[in-house]
């Protein structure tokens, strides 16, 4: 074995005399990590060939665990290791996916000999099974009793995690409880996630451990500690555990010398590279486990958990490490989109715009340069330029004219195929871009080549300290010959490095709009007069077809509406005595009901033309219509809630339909989000100079108040209550609900020539400020 350990690193050192001059643990990336020959001691490896299920090779440590030396297995039939069900067992599992039956359950009868005497016992071990090559290979680990577990088992020890992965908001509060929960569940010292940058580094973004272990929190870990073939690997096999790291590695015998090396990609077992162990030494670390997080069918990053003394896992613990592995994948994904949501709708706004200027513009260079400050938001720059034919504009910070010139000259060979180009460091892949003043980040739109029409976007640079486990600028060594030596790094304390020349990274939403801006200028400006006519087809079509479902639907609606509220009229007639006073008491209020959903039916109708059609406009007196909005909340609402109008309200020139669905929405808000046992709910108005609350300028009108002792709103999301579907709560918390209501309220407030504003203080309740009034012939 300590020949076998030799030769390996015999192996990884064989370079080029070039190659000793620029050694670095890039050389790693070489290792064939994949066909180490060899095995980790806790348990037994057999390759089986079929169809005679010869053992063709077989670890060397078989005697210790089987009772049978290598050699005498070695071209025997299985069968003189299992009974012929545990074959068929084996067999069966080639019919079916792997993952769905691994780890079949052996029960072994093994003869120890101790002391010149033998005795058979018995061993349960846990099979594993898959194919390389070709070849069937069963992986035996012996199994302790107490350690198994069982479905219910499997079933109580995710339920708790996933419960609490599912409950979090923030890619944070994610990552910290999935190492919580590991770390619960494994016992390890330590276990962190570890997140992969597009270089490959990197970093520790969540960590659990032992009071008494330094934080590896924050700190880097370049890419070269991962080789890539590893990385890969990570992929195949999301689940990596090394009981001990101190192991002596256990040679595969083979029964034919001259066969290829044996793929081990998916095993188990597999022997991991003594400079992996080595590295793990350094750290102090005895026993590892690494848990693959894949997104995107890419590896995002790892659960690595660490012991510092030997720690070995059943394969059922394993495998429902692995679970929450895929658990939390999952989650990643949708956690990453959810925060940069909020920042995605603002450049979708922005697009919007850009689509409605540039419809607009009789040029492309108009459309965009007279939206400069939307330019240079679309991808948080600082500076842009515009190109068309040599011709250049500028704005903000940007390199000179000559220098953007000649930048665009070189562009022009870096896009190929693609249409955007983006660096963080321009310099490094641009030499005069060293000489250029307050320009370090470059993402370029390329909208037409044999136009030379480019649109570059500029970033300044951000200088950055960036903490590192150690320094890893220094991966190599002498060793006593003098000879350079691949080794992995021997400190792990905190190293800092000030980075320069590089700019903040540009998001990958910041790209795609980018992208998606191209389409809009193609689509608009250069086809602009076909694409213009197609699209005022494609909705005067949708229109009437809209019109003729909002229709068709309302009218279907309100029949069985009708003939609710008609029954509901005869049966007061003819059984109103026998129904007695409650009786037609709660069918004056079904009565009432449908007739509130006949008038929301054409108020949704109304809405749905909302952008086209004239309001009712007429004087409607405020206070019938909330009087009517509050009888009609107390009959569905059963909590009690004290309405207060303090002063008359004013009789304004409004749509009735609309401002009644405006003051239902409104309160039944002020009523849902509020959690206090006295619920109150104040409506009244105020004269556009009122000192006591802060006006938004150009207001004239009446303006309207709704008042509650709420929950209250969150300063950060004053402005996007009001975005379409937006919920700033669980889908299950204060009765649901779809997220439109005050969209629609303001699209009501909108078309009445209004404005609407809130101040809210959270815990503690918010106001809703209006004005409606609409002259007949605005």
């Amino acid at each position: 074995a300590q020949n076998f350990i030799a030769q390996t690193k015999a192996k990884i050192a064989a370079l080029t005399e070039s190659e000793w001059i620029t050694a670095d643990l890039s050389n790693c990336d070489r290792e064939p990590i994949h066909i180490p020959a060899a095995i980790q001691p806790h348990g037994v490896l057999i390759v089986l060939l079929q169809p005679e299920w010869t053992i063709l090779q077989i670890s060397q440590n078989s005697e210790l665990y089987l009772g049978q030396p290598a050699a005498t297995l070695l071209g025997q039939p299985l069968s003189v290791l299992l009974t012929e069900p545990q074959i068929q067992q084996i067999k069966d599992c080639l019919q079916e996916d792997f993952e769905a039956v691994n780890p079949l359950r052996f029960e072994l009868s093994v003869t120890e000999t101790a002391e010149e005497t033998t005795r058979e016992t018995t061993q349960i071990f846990s099979a594993v099974v898959h194919q390389s090559d070709g070849a069937i290979i069963l992986e035996l680990e012996p199994e302790e009793v107490s350690s198994s577990v069982n479905f219910f088992d499997f079933y109580s020890l995710v339920k708790r995690p996933v419960s609490r992965l599912q409950k979090t908001q923030t890619l944070a509060e994610l990552c910290q409880v999935a190492v919580e929960e590991v770390k619960k569940i494994t016992g390890f010292d330590r276990v962190m996630i570890y997140q992969f940058d597009e270089d490959g580094a990197g970093s520790v973004i969540a960590e659990a451990k032992q009071e008494t272990l330094k934080p590896f929190l924050g700190l880097h870990y370049p890419a070269t500690d991962i080789p890539k073939q590893a990385k890969y690997l990570y992929l195949l096999n999301p689940l990596r555990l090394i009981p001990d790291a101190t192991y002596t590695p256990v040679p595969l015998v083979s029964a034919d010398q001259s066969a290829a090396p044996l793929d081990m990609s998916l095993a188990s077992l597999r022997s991991v590279s003594p400079l992996h162990t080595e590295y793990l030494a350094n750290m102090g670390v005895q026993a590892s486990m690494s848990i693959s997080l894949i997104c995107d069918r890419k590896l995002w990053g790892l659960i690595a958990c660490h012991h510092n003394s030997p720690r070995k896992l059943s394969y059922e613990m394993r495998t429902i490490c692995e679970f929450l592995g895929q658990v939390i994948g999952l989650e990643l994904t949708s956690r990453e989109d959810s925060e940069d949501a909020d920042y995605q709708i603002r450049l979708k706004s922005i697009q919007t715009d850009f689509v409605t200027a540039l419809t607009a513009s009789t040029t492309l260079k108009q459309g965009l340069t007279d939206n400069v400050e939307q330019l240079l938001a679309l991808t948080s720059s600082v500076g842009v330029a515009y190109c068309e034919k040599g011709d250049i504009v500028r704005f903000g910070q940007t390199p000179t004219q000559s220098e953007v010139g000649e930048l665009v000259q070189w562009l022009g060979n870096q896009f190929d195929q693609d249409t955007v180009y983006q660096t963080v460091s321009l310099s490094q892949v641009y030499a005069p871009a060293a000489d250029f003043e307050n320009t370090t980040g470059l993402l370029a739109l390329s909208i037409s080549k044999i136009q030379q029409i480019y649109i570059l976007w500029f970033r300044p640079e951000v200088v950055q300290t960036v903490n590192w486990a150690g320094n890893p600028t220094k991966p190599t060594e002498t060793d006593e010959q003098g000879q350079i030596r691949i080794s992995p790094r021997q400190s792990f304390e905190l190293w800092k490095e000030t980075v320069r020349q590089r700019s903040l990274p540009w998001r990958s939403c910041e790209i795609e709009a980018a992208i998606e801006l191209r389409s809009a200028i193609i689509g608009l400006v250069l086809k602009k007069a076909d694409e213009l006519a197609q699209v005022n087809s494609e909705l005067a079509r949708s229109n009437v077809e809209l019109d003729a479902f909002a229709y068709v639907a309302s009218h279907d609606l309100k029949e069985p509406l009708r003939g609710i509220h008609n029954y509901s009229s005869f049966l007061i007639e003819d059984y109103g005595e026998a129904l007695g006073e409650d009786g037609n008491s709660k069918l004056q209020t079904l009565m009432r009901l449908t007739q509130r959903m006949e008038d929301l039916i054409n108020s949704l109708l109304h809405y749905s033309r909302i952008g086209r059609a004239e309001l009712l406009v007429e004087p409607v007196d405020l206070n019938d219509l909330v009087n009517g909005v509050i009888e009609l909340l107390r009959i569905s609402k059963s909590e009690p809630v004290s309405f207060q109008i303090p002063q008359t309200l004013p009789t304004l020139q409004c749509d009735r339909t609309q401002v009644t669905e405006l003051f239902t929405n409104l309160l039944s808000n002020a009523i849902k989000y509020n959690d206090k046992d006295k619920k109150q709910i104040a409506i009244g108005f105020l004269t556009p100079d009122d000192t006591t609350i802060e006006i938004p300028e150009g207001i004239t009108k009446t303006i309207l108040y709704i008042k509650d002792n709420g929950i209250g709103i969150r300063k950060r999301h004053l402005d996007a209550v009001f975005r379409i579907f937006k919920r700033l709560h669980a889908p299950g918390r204060y009765g649901g609900g779809t997220g439109a209501g005050l969209t629609i309220v303001k699209k009501i407030v909108e078309r009445h020539g209004g404005q609407i504003w809130l101040d809210s203080v959270y815990g503690k309740g918010s106001t809703f400020y209006f004005t409606l009034e609409k002259s007949v012939n605005d």
